[in-house]
């Protein structure tokens, strides 16, 4: 595989613009949309520690989000590693729970 085709593959950018600090990164996620972008958003935005998060979608045609964190002294990257894992812990809590009232509803023999 090509190193170009390697740089096409990756999953997430870090850009962090020129005479910015860690506490406001833009992160670019690959291959994702609406549906990741607004829930990590409002996810991330539940934290005391964060000044803004937004995310935008540049085109219609491309399969990318940017999302933006600023945080009052936190590094952004852990804002966002937090939200991830705030959000993984909600969309299990939410499939358990259907889980089990699937369960429940299974006809009795």
């Amino acid at each position: 595989m090509a190193a170009e085709d390697e740089e096409d593959k990756r999953s997430l950018e870090v850009i962090q613009a020129e005479g910015m600090d860690e506490t406001c990164v833009t992160f670019v996620l690959h291959e994702e949309d609406h549906t990741l972008g607004n829930s990590l958003r409002y996810m991330i935005m539940k934290n005391p520690d964060v000044v803004f998060c937004g995310y935008s979608i540049t085109h219609p045609s491309e399969d990318k989000i940017n999302l933006r964190i600023q945080t009052k002294g936190l590094p952004a990257i852990d804002s966002f590693r937090r939200g991830l894992c705030d959000l993984t812990t909600v969309c299990e809590h939410v499939l358990d729970i259907f889980e089990c009232s699937s369960l429940s509803r299974v006809p009795q023999k």
